[in-house]
């Protein structure tokens, strides 16, 4: 098995280009890579394609992403309390792909299993369903959602071992153990470093074969 600690945040998100989409975990301000957002900004990359629950609340988050103006397009459940993207997105400067929150979720999860889509009927009847393709099952209308993938997954979590074994702080888990498999590079921030065995097997929840990188996050 091999080590995949890196030395700092620059280091975990070395490679992301222009024009790349990006994943970003973080509910509000649960579980969010502060380390590797602030990180990004140092590489000077523009255009990204941004997938997170929200597009940032102030602070340290999304919000320094939309301030610096690097962000073509988020697809996101949760714009609202974002000013930074809110002014950017009236003025036409920034695209917005909003989903429902549990099509979102799976949106990612097809994406990391491999599937060409799934079939919802959230948002049957709704602004949600224009331009998807319908399908009619039993009688019912659902709508074809297709998959989301990523060259990069920025997640928080709060151990792992030096294989990439890891678990989250309760909550702060939310979308980043599906997008832990929907990415070419899974990068981690976490509060612990552990030697390989040092992490209960049952308290695992993203296993290493999913991770690439994972380093060691500054106290706050």
């Amino acid at each position: 098995m091999r080590n995949v600690v890196v030395k700092d945040a620059n280091a975990a998100v070395a490679g992301l280009r222009d024009g790349d989409t990006v994943m970003v975990g973080g509910f509000g301000g649960a579980g969010v890579p502060r380390g590797m957002i602030e990180a990004v900004l140092d590489l000077g990359v523009r255009e990204l394609t941004v997938i997170s629950n929200n597009a940032g609340s102030g602070g340290q988050d999304l919000s320094l992403w939309f301030g610096a103006r690097i962000v073509r397009k988020i697809i996101c459940s949760y714009p609202r309390s974002a000013d930074v993207f809110a002014d950017q997105y009236r003025a036409g400067d920034v695209e917005l792909e909003l989903v429902p929150q549990g099509t979102l979720v799976e949106r990612i999860r097809a994406g990391g299993a491999g599937l060409g889509g799934f079939l919802t009927p959230t948002g049957v009847g709704t602004v949600f369903e224009k331009g998807k393709q319908k399908v009619v099952v039993d009688g019912r209308e659902f709508l074809l959602e297709k998959p989301l993938r990523a060259q990069f997954s920025l997640l928080k979590g709060r151990q792992a071992d030096v294989l990439g074994n890891l678990n989250y702080n309760k909550t702060a888990r939310n979308h980043s153990v599906v997008m832990a498999t929907a990415a070419e590079v899974v990068a981690v921030e976490v509060d612990e470093l552990l030697e390989p065995g040092e992490l209960d097997p049952e308290g695992i929840v993203t296993p290493c074969i999913f991770v690439d990188r994972v380093f060691l996050s500054r106290p706050a």
